[in-house]
């Protein structure tokens, strides 16, 4: 720090001190957990090959979901990724890409759009008419469908080699067929600080809270209502809070006899809207633990683990158990060109055994110029 000066020292305590400052003045407001969960799964099959390990790391199109000030350390000019995954058997389709580039010398941005939806769900309310017939051709179908913007800028900081900064403003939209929509919008901040191979940073997400405006259609909600649930209460127009998440990362490198190399990084996640099963669980906040590493060879051929989310479970046999979300992955680089998988395996407790459920993913980069 000494060679940071007295601007940049009070730029960064204000902004640590305002990150950990929010969480306290927004529980004044009740808010639920796990609000815009869709945008905590992770992005790139690089990062989640990795166990989500990226806050310290990410330096291309990627950094804009999981760190905006990595965008201004990409290697290329142009950076571009895309992603697809499929979960619960293919139930649910999770898409996400990403462009980046630089303003100058200093300072670089970025767009990053995500989907996470399910589609084709049937609705069979009118399935039977008004003579008690089944008619299959009063079926029709919707779609639960999550949307995310995230337009992301980046800037070196002063003549601090090595330190950045990074901003996103995020637009959200998210769909429940013709019943409901929300809009949304929020900030998120990071920095990254890179000096003799060590990568450090800290990423807040929801920095000012994100703001979700739910908006219910009453009328399409009271045609599924039947004798048995008339006296059900219908949702109201609603406002959704989510509250500001912050991470602390740290990295570094190793080169290995060969020409092959070891990253090495861990990442501390803190949630701040009540109390979850984590491996550091109270009431104020949550503390989650990941690790994640990458074997390489020759900057070309990849393989890649990493482990987290912890879990206390408890069996059927009234045993308590930790249990984690481990992944494994590789990657190819060639001429810019990256090619990464990841198998995401989530460990559950099931009648008292432990069982796997694995995701695919699959992410496709380009960096140019």
């Amino acid at each position: 720090m000494s060679k940071f000066s007295a601007a940049t020292r009070r730029l960064l305590l204000a902004g640590t001190a305002a990150a950990l400052a929010l969480p306290a003045a927004a529980q004044t407001t009740k808010t639920p957990k796990y609000s815009n969960e869709f945008l905590t799964l992770g992005v790139g099959a690089r990062a989640l090959g990795m166990g989500k390990v990226q806050v310290a790391l990410a330096d291309n199109a990627t950094a804009g979901y999981w760190n905006p000030a990595g965008l201004v350390n990409q290697a290329h000019k142009y950076d571009g990724v895309l992603m697809h995954s499929e979960l619960f058997s293919g139930v649910v389709k999770n898409d996400y890409g990403a462009f980046s580039m630089p303003l100058d010398d200093k300072s670089a941005i970025g767009i990053s759009l995500i989907r996470l939806g399910i589609d084709d769900i049937a609705d069979t309310r009118a399935l039977i008419n008004e003579y008690n017939y089944i008619d299959y051709s009063k079926i029709t179908y919707f779609s639960v469908a999550d949307y995310a913007v995230l337009l992301s800028y980046a800037r070196k900081i002063g003549n601090v080699e090595g330190l950045s900064v990074g901003a996103n403003g995020k637009f959200i939209y998210r769909n429940i067929g013709n019943f409901a929509d929300a809009y949304g919008f929020g900030f998120d901040a990071g920095l990254q600080y890179n000096k003799k191979g060590w990568r450090t940073a800290l990423m807040v997400r929801d920095i000012t809270t994100t703001y979700n405006s739910w908006s219910i259609n009453a009328d399409e909600y009271q045609k599924g209502l039947t004798s048995s649930n008339l006296n059900d209460p219908i949702p109201k127009n609603s406002t959704e809070i989510t509250l500001p998440t912050i991470t602390l990362g740290v990295g570094r490198r190793f080169e290995l006899p060969k020409q092959f190399s070891a990253l090495v990084a861990a990442d501390i996640e803190a949630t701040t809207d009540g109390q979850r099963n984590t491996l550091v669980s109270s009431s104020s906040f949550n503390l989650n633990p990941r690790l994640g590493l990458e074997l390489g060879y020759k900057n070309l051929v990849f393989l890649r683990g990493g482990a987290g989310d912890y879990q206390r479970i408890t069996n059927f046999e009234n045993k308590e158990k930790m249990l984690g979300q481990y992944s494994l992955g590789a990657g190819l680089a060639i001429s810019g060109l990256r090619v990464d998988l990841a198998l995401s395996r989530l460990a559950v407790e099931k009648l008292g055994q432990s069982s796997q459920t694995n995701s695919l993913i699959v992410s496709l980069g380009y960096g140019f110029k």
